[in-house]
């Protein structure tokens, strides 16, 4: 069985780490390059980065610091936000990135997924689907959760594994920076839905919520303030997970 990944996540504003609530409130965490240095050297398996605030600000994603991050990480690294075409894609992949994450650009031109998939592979794109309950039902919003897309989850997540997609990064909008646990009900509700790998996301707050999302069906989890601010040890966390039977890598911790 594959391990079971452990994601630290970069959500970066104006050359900033930021971490916030329910997407809004924002407060500054620290320097991406230095921490995505740190975390390479800790024990986290993959590192994702995003400019959360391209999309709203219609420009392009930060590829000098983007190539900053990559010289100093020897981790998987995910780049997202502001990819709105395939030449912005394919520019992050030549500067370092091993994986792209589109999001509101999926939405508007699905065709984008299977463009990169074609040519860098599906392992290199990762789709990212914010959703949150609306009246009772799942539904998918764009624009760092400003745009309520009437779209379903249910339907998207089948579409984008049909496009080429080959990884999910599902964040709950309802649980996002809140620290009460991922979205355990909408990670068990997408998972019968798709073959692909889902990296639960948004609501970490103890090392009890990781293994909570992986019994739930997920096959990463990402967090960002418990890392930015150490308020969970890397390397405790995966002896924890070990302990409660989750294959994760302990190699070299």
């Amino acid at each position: 069985m594959l391990a079971r990944r452990i994601i630290a996540c970069l959500d970066v504003k104006d050359g900033r780490v930021v971490k916030g609530t329910n997407f809004e409130n924002l407060r500054d965490s620290g320097d991406p390059v230095e921490l995505g240095k740190l975390y390479s050297k800790i024990g986290i398996d993959e590192l994702v980065f995003l400019d959360i605030t391209a999309s709203v600000e219609k420009r392009k994603t930060m590829l000098e610091l983007v190539e900053s991050v990559a010289e100093q990480v020897d981790i998987p690294f995910t780049v997202g936000g502001g990819i709105h075409d395939f030449e912005t894609a394919a520019e992050l992949i030549l500067r370092g990135a091993d994986k792209v994450s589109i999001n509101t650009a999926a939405v508007e031109k699905p065709g984008l997924i299977t463009k990169i998939a074609d040519t860098f592979g599906s392992q290199a794109v990762v789709v990212a689907i914010d959703a949150k309950r609306v009246n009772g039902r799942f539904v998918v919003f764009t624009y760092s959760g400003k745009k309520n897309t009437g779209i379903l989850l249910s339907d998207w997540v089948r579409e984008v594994e049909e496009r080429g997609a080959g990884e999910i990064l599902l964040t709950s909008i309802d649980r996002d920076g809140t620290k009460m646990g991922y979205d355990v009900e909408m990670i068990r509700f997408v998972r019968p839905l798709t073959n692909l790998p889902i990296i639960a996301s948004g609501g970490a707050g103890k090392m009890e919520h990781f293994l909570e999302a992986f019994r739930a069906g997920a096959d990463a989890a990402l967090a960002a303030s418990v890392f930015h601010f150490q308020e969970i040890n890397v390397v405790e966390l995966k002896k924890f997970l070990k302990d409660h039977g989750v294959n994760v890598r302990l190699e070299g911790m």
